[in-house]
This record gives C-alpha cells, sequence and structure tokens, in this order.
C-alpha cells in the first residue's frame, strides 16, 4: 500500500501543473494523433525546451508513450497506464473512507 501511495504522489506531482493537464488533453481527446515536441510548443505558445521538460515529466510517470520517426519524436497517451492510475485512485479513495478501529491501526498501514 504505502508503495502505492508513493508511485500516486508522483503522478499527482506530474499532473499538478497546468501545462502537462493540457499537453495531456490534447493528446487524450484524439487517441490516434500523435504530436512532436515542436507541435506541442507551437499549440502551448511555448518553446520546445519547456514543452520538452514537461513531456519528460509525463513520460517519467508513463502517461506519454514515444514514437521515433525519422528524426522526430511523437508522442501519444498511454492508455493502459492511465487506466491502471484511475483505477489506483479509485482503491486509494475506497481505501480512505474505510474506518479504522483506532488512531494508526489500519491494516493498510503495515505495509
Amino acid at each position: 500500500m504505502i508503495e502505492q501511495v508513493r508511485k500516486m504522489a508522483d503522478v499527482f506531482k506530474a499532473l499538478g501543473d497546468p501545462t502537462r493537464l493540457r499537453i495531456i488533453r490534447m493528446l487524450a481527446s484524439n487517441p490516434e494523433d500523435t504530436l512532436c515536441v515542436a507541435d506541442l510548443a507551437v499549440r502551448l505558445g511555448s518553446t520546445q525546451p519547456a514543452a520538452s521538460q514537461h513531456i519528460k515529466v509525463l513520460k517519467n510517470v508513463g502517461i506519454l508513450k514515444a514514437n521515433k520517426i525519422g528524426f522526430r519524436v511523437y508522442y501519444r497517451i498511454n492508455t493502459n497506464v492511465m487506466l491502471a492510475y484511475k483505477a489506483d485512485l479509485d482503491e486509494l479513495f475506497e481505501i480512505a473512507f474505510v474506518r479504522c478501529p483506532q488512531v494508526g491501526a489500519c491494516e493498510e498501514d503495515k505495509d
């Protein structure tokens, strides 16, 4: 349980930036589309290095998949990872509302 919480904390950090949420929205709204850093930078109104840093964060938590074609790398949403994170989040919410017999005594805390 503790490892799951740590993993979700990293995901929340990645999702805690409005620009990264915009990238996810752009790619998730058209799952068949892929965009390279240059395309994303133009759509975001930012520089390529800034867009690249946001992509790196999203890749590190598995939200984006990369596909190199020629000299460019194209990105898309990793749907399987997003669905797994949704399931983890649902489980965390379910556990969060289970009453512990006493403070600090929940079995899930012992992992």
